[in-house]
């Protein structure tokens, strides 16, 4: 399996799916998270997402474009089934080690209401 074909799947089933178990099959047990919102490894990311499934039944992340180079992904996401809140646009960027996601760090920016112009995030 390709990197990009890992990642697609990740969030097919994990993400979308919200099959928090999986997680076991993409991540590695050391998993290092640069969001400062969800702890370090693995299990708190299982943890704080198992969470965030309850909380947000609608929660999903629609993938626009991935990126990958070498042990490196970037991918681009719409953010959407968050109550009370606009969608949101996410890049997410991975280290792969061993065929596993190994690192992340993320950027996220709300879509506003109303905005200027025909600006299109996607």
């Amino acid at each position: 399996m390709t990197n990009e074909q890992m990642i697609r799947e990740f969030y097919d089933v994990v993400f979308n799916g919200h099959d928090i178990a999986a997680t076991v099959r993409y991540m590695r047990p050391d998993y290092i998270q640069h969001n400062p919102g969800v702890g370090q490894g693995r299990a708190a990311f299982m943890e704080a997402f198992a969470e965030k499934f309850k909380a947000v039944p609608t929660f999903h992340l629609d993938i626009k474009r991935t990126i990958c180079q070498d042990d490196m992904a970037a991918v681009h996401l719409h953010a959407v089934g968050l109550p009370g809140k606009n969608e949101a646009v996410v890049c997410d960027f991975y280290r792969i080690q061993d065929g596993l996601l190994a690192e992340h760090w993320d950027v996220l920016m709300p879509i506003p209401p109303e905005m200027i112009g025909n600006n299109d995030y996607f």
